[in-house]
């Protein structure tokens, strides 16, 4: 299904492919094997558990801490969100406190309804807030979103109102391949660990 060199193009898959979880490990590692091994993996999952269809980033970070792993630092989770109130002060602390951070940006977002329940992989950055119209920082090397809902019209109510069952799903997906993608690409050094002031 896959082309040579159509890795450098975004990954949008849905979530009801069989083979999914192949084919986001496939491309996540693909991403993750180019780091440099000095840099420290750190994951960001934007939204709030305030709206089921926002709340794709907290689930993902929750099923990511539940691995307790030492090879990444995580932020954004149901009991400790980053949303669009502290996100700024988040980006600050990581700059801060983690040497040369390769950042991977996870959020919900809106798009047309054919596309609803896909899952994109891609490099560059996400942008939190575009769906809603608020103007925050970008957040991430690469990124992994989550098609939640139709976009376009009446967008805060649309994210109240997306199917759980369709978030907690896609949510389980991406936190299962990620993962897996950074543990297949994790180096036998270890990384300094994000300090506490």
């Amino acid at each position: 299904m896959r082309l040579p060199g159509m890795k450098e193009t975004p990954l949008k898959v849905p979530y009801t492919e069989p083979n999914i979880t192949g084919l986001l490990i496939n491309r996540m590692t693909y991403l993750l094997d180019n780091v440099s091994p000095d840099r420290r993996i750190v994951v960001v999952c934007v939204g709030t558990d305030r709206s089921t269809g926002d709340s794709l980033g907290p689930l993902v970070g929750t099923s990511l801490s539940k691995y307790r792993s030492p090879f990444f630092d995580l932020y954004g989770t149901l009991e400790e969100p980053v949303h669009a109130m502290n996100l700024d002060e988040t980006l600050i602390d990581i700059n801060k406190h983690v040497r040369k951070p390769f950042v991977i940006g996870i959020d919900a977002c809106l798009g047309q309804a054919a596309s609803v329940g896909c899952i994109q992989v891609g490099t560059g950055p996400v942008r939190p807030g575009a769906g809603v119209n608020k103007d925050l920082p970008p957040v991430g090397d690469i990124h992994i979103t989550g098609i939640v809902n139709v976009g376009g019209f009446m967008e805060y109510f649309v994210l109240q109102n997306t199917r759980l069952h369709l978030v907690i799903r896609m949510a389980d997906i991406i936190a299962h391949s990620l993962f897996s993608s950074i543990m297949k690409c994790t180096r036998p050094a270890t990384y300094p660990a994000a300090t506490q002031d």
